[in-house]
């Protein structure tokens, strides 16, 4: 799985957001990506000081559909290096990999405990796992799905929220224009840039990132990247 994720200490997930995505094309084609890193330059020289200094950026999409919503939901309410931990025990109880529906339907529960799942995210994932086996969710007709109804869809199963949604639309589905104003670090990161006395609130937040649209994924990325270490990994 990639990464190249946010550092998330906490994160409000069922809120519907008021903006309409308008994403336009996939964030896995470098000429979209680059059409985005301008447009964004142009029109918010705050965002391009940030660009600049964080530097060229290897932005890759999650390989497997599952894989990616499991590792959102690991990855929810904690800071990146808490949540690579636990994902990285996790996945040693298979061999280093994810396991598939099935496999960890079979598992103990003690061991998945043992290696920091909290008992909401372990009933998080069996929910997404019997919804899979079952045939109740095909996480790869999202593709075809405009934004607001693939998160509508992935918001109805048990654990997985707006926010792990909104992870799953930018690091799989490879959306231009998702943005998560939930996001404490997101949140944090903007308070930061644009020297706000305190956090922004929804409003306030939506304001700044108008002239991001359509490509506000991007803007997330780089004001996420922005709060970490240089060594921090890129991937998960």
């Amino acid at each position: 799985m990639r990464a190249g994720k946010p550092t998330v200490t906490n994160a409000i997930s069922s809120r519907p957001a008021p903006y309409r995505s308008k994403s336009v094309g996939t964030l896995a084609d470098r000429k979209v990506w680059q059409r985005g890193i301008r447009y964004l330059k142009r029109n918010d020289p705050i965002l391009a000081r940030i660009i600049s200094r964080v530097g060229p950026v290897k932005f890759e999409l999650d390989d497997d559909h599952y894989e990616a919503v499991v590792g959102s939901i690991i990855y929810q309410q904690l800071a990146g290096s808490a949540a690579r931990a636990i994902l990285n025990r996790f996945k040693q109880l298979y061999g280093g990999r994810i396991p598939s529906p099935r496999e960890y339907l079979a598992t103990d529960v003690e061991k998945l405990r043992g290696s920091g799942l909290s008992p909401q995210k372990i009933s998080y994932i069996k929910d997404l796992a019997e919804r899979l086996e079952n045939g109740t969710l095909d996480l790869e007709r999202l593709e075809n799905l405009p934004d607001e109804e693939a998160l509508n869809e992935l918001d109805a199963v048990r654990g997985i929220g707006r926010w792990t949604a909104e992870m799953y639309l930018i690091f799989k589905l490879g959306r231009t224009d998702v943005l998560p104003v939930d996001d404490l670090g997101l949140r944090k990161a903007v308070q930061k840039a644009y020297r706000l006395r305190k956090l922004p609130t929804r409003d306030r937040f939506e304001q700044l990132a108008e002239k991001w649209h359509p490509y506000s994924s991007i803007s997330t990325f780089y004001l996420w990247k922005s709060l970490e270490k240089p060594e921090a990994p890129a991937k998960w």
